[in-house]
């Protein structure tokens, strides 16, 4: 998949902006649901992922997958088996296969976390639309069959592999930056 396109775009961004490149950054496409990770500049790899059910939106309660420029602020999970499940940010100390039937059926926060925080006041920081308020995370799940469709509510989530790998390789301060097909996003 050629991300050059999105890059380009987060780096008009960020240029307005007055920031820095981090050395790492991720670029996810929302209309393509697929998400890059570019070192110095240069893509890496291109991973499957699923944003929101519902259209972007960056809105408080909407459960739209926010777009813009973020930070990978916190990274939960170290350690942790694959597939072990999350609630509240802390491990249930099980993995999703050992969970209940009706557990199993939700859409569950499994194997690593990268917590995201909005760079753009007025847009994904602060106020009713504050993409770290809203808990919007990377993160794995227990249906990587839905992987490369619209089936989250909010988060990108990923392979319980990938997100893995991601989370290895990415540091904390890391941009993201999350580019929608704007004829498919709420107002905001």
């Amino acid at each position: 998949m050629d991300f050059e396109f999105y890059y380009s775009e987060y780096q008009g961004v960020i240029i307005s902006m007055g920031l820095e490149t981090t050395d790492h950054v991720l670029v996810a496409s929302v209309k393509r649901q697929a998400i890059s990770h570019f070192h110095n500049g240069t893509s890496v790899k291109a991973y499957r992922m699923s944003s929101s059910k519902r259209p972007p939106s960056c809105r408080e309660g909407s459960l739209g997958t926010p777009w813009g420029l973020h930070e990978v602020c916190q990274k939960i999970g170290s350690g942790e088996p694959l597939g072990t499940v999350f609630e509240g940010r802390a491990s249930l100390g099980l993995r999703y296969w050992e969970c209940s039937e009706e557990k199993q059926a939700k859409n569950l926060i499994t194997t690593r976390i990268l917590r995201l925080m909005g760079l753009q006041e007025g847009l994904n920081l602060g106020g009713s639309v504050d993409t770290f308020d809203r808990y919007v995370y990377i993160h794995g799940t227990n249906h990587e069959d839905r992987l490369g469709k619209p089936s989250s509510s909010g988060c990108l989530q990923m392979s319980n592999d990938e997100v893995s790998e991601l989370f290895d390789v990415v540091p904390l301060g890391s941009h993201l930056y999350i580019s929608i097909d704007a004829d498919n996003a709420s107002t905001i």
